[in-house]
């Protein structure tokens, strides 16, 4: 829950500092993207760290500093990837409430599609196959975790006198994942979810900034329009009983009055 409210609080603060300093010209989208970035950089950091290395301690996973490397990298990736989306979530709702909603439901779809809840093979393919889970990062850091934590290791048979089981068969067998590519291709793709996420948060806020103004502009027309109609705004009043006061001279049939 906290993995995307943090972002949705940030930005719907952050977007209105944005337009107000944008108007004045003082710094452009591109710059706003990248000290955000910036300004969460250490936290995410500390918190993939931390969160890391309590985690790969409490479970004992697989030893080797590579392994602890690689974890905690793809353990940041995700977090990032997380806020990027959530950015772009939050600069396409009107509010706080419907970003959190909205960002629920984006979070909710990630996870149905990431092979964790159901295997990927086991997707239907039109849609939550391709292209949802491979644009999907959890896919991504579940086989590359998988891969980081089971490559490497031999497990004794179900029964006694079968023959042992290492952790390629397991993945492949067991979830059904292909080895056909490294688990280092799988951080990859991450980052390159990231880079892609934080590019359509840069064209989504230069969309806004260009479309704004034009149904800023339709909806002063249409709401004037609409006054216009009304009746308290006609230009004769609404009773007959009431006449607007007429000069002398035209009553008379006259140019002018009589002096």
């Amino acid at each position: 829950m906290s993995t995307f409210r943090g972002p949705e609080t940030r930005m719907s603060t952050a977007s209105q500092i944005f337009t107000r300093e944008r108007l004045n010209g003082y710094y452009g989208c591109a710059v706003f993207i990248l000290s955000n970035f910036l300004s969460s950089f250490p936290f995410l950091v500390a918190v993939s760290l931390l969160t890391g290395t309590i985690t790969w301690n409490m479970v004992k996973f697989n030893h080797g500093f590579s392994r602890y490397a690689f974890y905690c990298l793809n353990l940041f990736g995700s977090i990032a990837v997380i806020e990027s989306c959530m950015m772009i979530v939050a600069s396409l709702v009107p509010n706080f409430l419907m970003g959190l909603v909205t960002g629920a439901g984006v979070l909710g779809i990630m996870m149905m599609t990431s092979g964790f809840f159901r295997q990927l093979p086991d997707l239907p393919k039109p849609f939550w196959r391709y292209p949802v889970s491979y644009i999907n990062y959890g896919s991504w850091a579940i086989q590359g975790g998988y891969k980081n934590d089971l490559i490497g290791l031999v497990f004794d048979g179900l029964a006694p006198g079968d023959p042992k089981i290492t952790g390629a068969d397991v993945i492949t067998k067991l979830f059904r994942l292909p080895l056909s590519h490294s688990k280092w291709w799988d951080l990859f793709a991450i980052y390159a979810l990231l880079v892609s996420y934080r590019t359509l948060f840069f064209l989504v806020l230069k969309l806004k900034e260009k479309a704004l103004p034009i149904f800023q502009s339709m909806y002063a027309k249409r709401t004037i329009h609409r006054l216009k109609r009304r009746a308290s705004f006609t230009k004769f009043p609404s009773s007959r009983r009431y006449q607007s006061l007429r000069a002398l001279a035209t009553q008379e049939g006259l140019n002018s009055p009589i002096p």
